[in-house]
Protein backbone atom coordinates (compact mmCIF):
# COMPACT_ATOMS: atom_id res chain seq x y z
CA UNK A 1 0.00 0.00 0.00
CA UNK A 2 1.38 3.43 -1.19
CA UNK A 3 1.54 6.56 0.78
CA UNK A 4 -1.12 9.00 -0.05
CA UNK A 5 0.27 12.75 -1.49
CA UNK A 6 -0.56 14.56 1.47
CA UNK A 7 1.33 12.51 3.78
CA UNK A 8 4.01 14.78 4.87
CA UNK A 9 7.44 12.29 6.33
CA UNK A 10 6.44 14.59 9.55
CA UNK A 11 3.59 12.89 9.96
CA UNK A 12 5.22 9.37 9.09
CA UNK A 13 7.96 9.75 11.37
CA UNK A 14 6.82 11.48 14.26
CA UNK A 15 8.67 12.71 16.75
CA UNK A 16 7.96 14.56 20.28
CA UNK A 17 10.50 15.57 23.37
CA UNK A 18 9.04 14.77 26.93
CA UNK A 19 11.00 15.06 30.00
CA UNK A 20 14.51 15.43 27.93
CA UNK A 21 13.84 12.06 26.08
CA UNK A 22 13.38 12.26 22.71
CA UNK A 23 10.32 10.00 21.17
CA UNK A 24 10.87 8.87 17.17
CA UNK A 25 7.86 7.00 15.99
CA UNK A 26 7.58 5.46 12.84
CA UNK A 27 3.85 6.30 12.02
CA UNK A 28 3.25 4.23 8.51
CA UNK A 29 1.22 1.18 9.97
CA UNK A 30 -0.17 0.22 6.48
CA UNK A 31 3.25 -0.55 5.10
CA UNK A 32 4.39 -2.19 8.69
CA UNK A 33 6.59 0.73 9.07
CA UNK A 34 8.76 -0.17 5.77
CA UNK A 35 11.12 2.90 5.68
CA UNK A 36 11.48 5.00 2.29
CA UNK A 37 14.34 7.05 2.16
CA UNK A 38 12.94 10.23 3.07
CA UNK A 39 11.76 8.30 6.28
CA UNK A 40 15.55 7.42 6.73
CA UNK A 41 16.75 10.73 6.63
CA UNK A 42 14.19 12.39 9.17
CA UNK A 43 15.40 9.77 11.68
CA UNK A 44 18.81 10.53 10.78
CA UNK A 45 18.26 14.17 11.35
CA UNK A 46 16.59 13.01 14.55
CA UNK A 47 19.21 11.42 16.01
CA UNK A 48 21.58 14.43 15.44
CA UNK A 49 19.72 17.02 16.42
CA UNK A 50 19.10 14.75 19.77
CA UNK A 51 22.90 14.19 20.07
CA UNK A 52 23.53 18.19 19.86
CA UNK A 53 20.44 19.16 22.43
CA UNK A 54 21.22 19.35 26.07
CA UNK A 55 17.89 19.44 27.00
CA UNK A 56 17.39 15.86 25.45
CA UNK A 57 19.40 12.91 27.37
CA UNK A 58 17.84 10.06 25.79
CA UNK A 59 16.25 9.02 23.05
CA UNK A 60 13.43 5.93 22.46
CA UNK A 61 12.67 4.57 18.64
CA UNK A 62 9.16 2.98 18.51
CA UNK A 63 6.46 2.37 15.87
CA UNK A 64 2.49 2.61 15.68
CA UNK A 65 0.50 -0.64 14.71
CA UNK A 66 1.89 -4.26 14.17
CA UNK A 67 4.82 -3.67 13.10
CA UNK A 68 8.22 -2.14 14.13
CA UNK A 69 10.00 -1.73 10.56
CA UNK A 70 9.37 -3.99 8.04
CA UNK A 71 12.96 -3.17 6.24
CA UNK A 72 13.40 -0.43 3.59
CA UNK A 73 10.58 0.96 1.33
CA UNK A 74 12.24 1.79 -1.80
CA UNK A 75 9.84 4.37 -3.51
CA UNK A 76 11.50 7.93 -2.73
CA UNK A 77 15.00 7.06 -3.71
CA UNK A 78 16.99 9.46 -5.44
CA UNK A 79 16.71 8.36 -8.99
CA UNK A 80 19.50 5.83 -10.30
CA UNK A 81 21.09 5.80 -14.06
CA UNK A 82 18.56 3.91 -16.31
CA UNK A 83 21.52 1.29 -16.67
CA UNK A 84 23.35 1.76 -13.50
CA UNK A 85 27.01 1.20 -13.57
CA UNK A 86 29.72 -0.32 -11.03
CA UNK A 87 29.42 1.03 -7.67
CA UNK A 88 26.01 2.60 -7.78
CA UNK A 89 24.36 0.41 -5.37
CA UNK A 90 27.69 0.07 -2.82
CA UNK A 91 27.05 4.29 -3.28
CA UNK A 92 23.28 3.65 -2.40
CA UNK A 93 24.01 1.01 0.46
CA UNK A 94 26.57 4.00 2.41
CA UNK A 95 24.29 6.79 1.95
CA UNK A 96 21.22 5.41 2.91
CA UNK A 97 21.24 1.64 4.99
CA UNK A 98 24.49 1.99 6.41
CA UNK A 99 23.86 5.98 7.43
CA UNK A 100 20.82 4.57 9.11
CA UNK A 101 22.48 2.40 11.29
CA UNK A 102 25.44 4.21 12.14
CA UNK A 103 22.93 7.33 13.34
CA UNK A 104 22.00 5.18 16.19
CA UNK A 105 25.29 3.89 17.06
CA UNK A 106 26.87 7.34 16.83
CA UNK A 107 23.84 8.97 18.82
CA UNK A 108 25.78 10.70 21.60
CA UNK A 109 22.71 9.61 24.10
CA UNK A 110 21.52 6.46 24.85
CA UNK A 111 19.20 4.72 22.32
CA UNK A 112 16.33 2.23 23.25
CA UNK A 113 14.39 0.47 20.90
CA UNK A 114 11.05 -0.46 21.64
CA UNK A 115 10.25 -2.81 19.39
CA UNK A 116 6.17 -3.35 18.93
CA UNK A 117 5.94 -5.78 16.34
CA UNK A 118 8.24 -7.28 13.75
CA UNK A 119 11.11 -6.22 12.58
CA UNK A 120 12.53 -7.43 9.39
CA UNK A 121 15.62 -6.50 7.00
CA UNK A 122 16.82 -2.64 8.19
CA UNK A 123 13.88 -2.99 10.52
CA UNK A 124 16.11 -5.61 12.90
CA UNK A 125 19.19 -3.72 12.25
CA UNK A 126 17.82 -0.56 13.39
CA UNK A 127 16.83 -2.10 16.81
CA UNK A 128 20.05 -4.43 17.30
CA UNK A 129 22.60 -1.27 16.39
CA UNK A 130 19.91 0.61 19.61
CA UNK A 131 21.65 0.46 23.08
CA UNK A 132 18.87 -1.21 24.99
CA UNK A 133 16.31 -3.35 23.16
CA UNK A 134 13.10 -3.68 24.71
CA UNK A 135 10.55 -6.30 22.84
CA UNK A 136 6.57 -6.23 22.71
CA UNK A 137 5.86 -10.38 23.41
CA UNK A 138 4.42 -10.49 19.85
CA UNK A 139 7.79 -8.47 18.45
CA UNK A 140 9.63 -10.82 15.95
CA UNK A 141 12.93 -10.23 14.40
CA UNK A 142 13.64 -11.65 10.72
CA UNK A 143 16.99 -11.59 8.41
CA UNK A 144 14.56 -11.23 5.76
CA UNK A 145 17.82 -10.68 2.76
CA UNK A 146 18.02 -14.30 2.16
CA UNK A 147 14.71 -14.41 1.44
CA UNK A 148 15.29 -12.18 -1.64
CA UNK A 149 18.59 -13.47 -2.32
CA UNK A 150 20.44 -10.82 -0.94
CA UNK A 151 23.64 -10.06 1.13
CA UNK A 152 22.66 -8.20 4.40
CA UNK A 153 23.13 -4.72 4.88
CA UNK A 154 22.87 -1.97 6.98
CA UNK A 155 25.71 -3.00 9.43
CA UNK A 156 23.78 -6.70 9.86
CA UNK A 157 27.27 -8.79 9.30
CA UNK A 158 28.67 -6.11 11.73
CA UNK A 159 26.31 -6.07 14.47
CA UNK A 160 25.18 -9.85 14.98
CA UNK A 161 28.50 -11.52 15.34
CA UNK A 162 29.39 -9.29 18.02
CA UNK A 163 25.68 -9.67 19.90
CA UNK A 164 25.22 -13.18 19.28
CA UNK A 165 28.62 -14.59 17.68
CA UNK A 166 29.21 -15.79 14.11
CA UNK A 167 27.77 -19.18 14.50
CA UNK A 168 24.43 -17.89 15.75
CA UNK A 169 24.34 -14.61 13.16
CA UNK A 170 24.69 -17.38 10.29
CA UNK A 171 21.87 -19.31 11.37
CA UNK A 172 19.89 -16.70 11.91
CA UNK A 173 21.41 -14.96 7.99
CA UNK A 174 21.43 -18.41 6.49
CA UNK A 175 17.95 -19.52 7.04
CA UNK A 176 16.10 -15.85 7.46
CA UNK A 177 13.97 -17.68 10.00
CA UNK A 178 11.24 -15.57 12.33
CA UNK A 179 12.86 -15.32 15.63
CA UNK A 180 10.19 -14.73 18.73
CA UNK A 181 10.82 -12.29 20.90
CA UNK A 182 11.70 -14.76 23.57
CA UNK A 183 13.99 -16.31 21.45
CA UNK A 184 15.36 -13.38 21.08
CA UNK A 185 16.19 -12.65 24.20
CA UNK A 186 17.51 -15.77 25.42
CA UNK A 187 20.58 -15.79 22.61
CA UNK A 188 20.98 -11.95 24.04
CA UNK A 189 19.94 -9.94 20.82
CA UNK A 190 17.24 -7.99 22.99
CA UNK A 191 17.21 -6.66 26.92
CA UNK A 192 13.83 -7.54 28.41
CA UNK A 193 10.43 -8.87 26.96
CA UNK A 194 7.62 -6.98 28.38
CA UNK A 195 3.60 -7.74 27.57
CA UNK A 196 2.72 -5.52 24.56
CA UNK A 197 0.54 -3.23 26.42
CA UNK A 198 3.64 -2.70 28.88
CA UNK A 199 5.82 -1.83 26.32
CA UNK A 200 5.26 2.09 26.54
CA UNK A 201 5.24 2.33 30.18
CA UNK A 202 8.38 0.18 30.26
CA UNK A 203 10.05 2.08 27.71
CA UNK A 204 9.47 5.36 29.64
CA UNK A 205 10.71 4.14 32.35
CA UNK A 206 13.63 2.96 31.43
CA UNK A 207 14.02 6.13 28.98
CA UNK A 208 13.17 8.45 32.67
CA UNK A 209 15.88 6.19 34.78
CA UNK A 210 18.88 7.17 31.58
CA UNK A 211 17.48 10.94 31.63
CA UNK A 212 17.74 11.17 35.04
CA UNK A 213 21.29 9.96 34.67
CA UNK A 214 25.43 11.45 33.75
CA UNK A 215 24.55 12.18 30.20
CA UNK A 216 28.14 12.92 29.41
CA UNK A 217 29.30 10.13 31.54
CA UNK A 218 26.50 7.59 29.11
CA UNK A 219 27.91 8.60 26.10
CA UNK A 220 31.57 8.43 26.74
CA UNK A 221 30.60 4.44 28.21
CA UNK A 222 28.57 4.02 25.02
CA UNK A 223 31.58 5.18 22.93
CA UNK A 224 33.79 2.87 24.96
CA UNK A 225 31.69 0.16 24.73
CA UNK A 226 30.81 -0.09 20.86
CA UNK A 227 34.82 0.82 20.23
CA UNK A 228 35.66 -2.47 22.10
CA UNK A 229 35.41 -5.31 19.97
CA UNK A 230 37.22 -3.27 17.25
CA UNK A 231 40.06 -2.25 18.55
CA UNK A 232 43.15 -4.12 21.38
CA UNK A 233 43.68 -4.19 24.30
CA UNK A 234 46.62 -1.14 24.49
CA UNK A 235 44.24 0.98 22.54
CA UNK A 236 40.75 0.47 24.56
CA UNK A 237 42.97 1.18 28.07
CA UNK A 238 43.75 4.27 26.47
CA UNK A 239 40.44 5.20 24.97
CA UNK A 240 39.22 4.33 28.45
CA UNK A 241 41.84 6.77 30.99
CA UNK A 242 40.94 9.41 28.45
CA UNK A 243 37.10 8.88 28.62
CA UNK A 244 37.55 8.88 32.70
CA UNK A 245 39.59 12.40 32.66
CA UNK A 246 37.13 13.75 30.72
CA UNK A 247 34.26 12.77 32.37
CA UNK A 248 35.93 14.04 35.76
CA UNK A 249 36.06 17.56 34.14
CA UNK A 250 32.05 17.32 34.08
CA UNK A 251 29.49 19.00 36.59
CA UNK A 252 27.58 15.86 37.11
CA UNK A 253 30.61 13.93 38.16
CA UNK A 254 31.33 16.61 40.80
CA UNK A 255 28.01 16.20 41.72
CA UNK A 256 28.24 12.60 41.96
CA UNK A 257 31.36 12.49 43.93
CA UNK A 258 29.54 15.34 46.50
CA UNK A 259 26.42 13.04 46.87
CA UNK A 260 28.59 10.36 47.79
CA UNK A 261 30.29 11.95 50.40
CA UNK A 262 27.23 13.45 51.54
CA UNK A 263 25.15 10.71 51.23
CA UNK A 264 22.59 11.94 49.43
CA UNK A 265 20.97 11.28 45.74
CA UNK A 266 22.92 13.01 43.10
CA UNK A 267 20.61 15.14 40.88
CA UNK A 268 22.62 14.82 37.75
CA UNK A 269 21.79 17.85 34.82
CA UNK A 270 23.22 16.25 31.56
CA UNK A 271 26.48 18.98 32.04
Amino acid sequence: MTSSPEESVESLVLHATDNGVSWITLNHPEAMNAVTWDQRERVIALLADASADPGVRAVVITATGKGFCAGADLRGAPAGRAVPVAGDVARTIRLGAQRFVAAVLDCEKPVIAAVNGVAAGIGAHLAFACDLVLAAESARFIEVFVRRGLVPDGGGAYLLPRLVGPQRAKELMFFGDALSAADAERMGLVNRVVATEELEKTAREWAGRLAQGPTRSLALTKQLVNASLDTDRASAFAAEAAAVEIAMTTTDANEGVASFVERRTPEYRGR
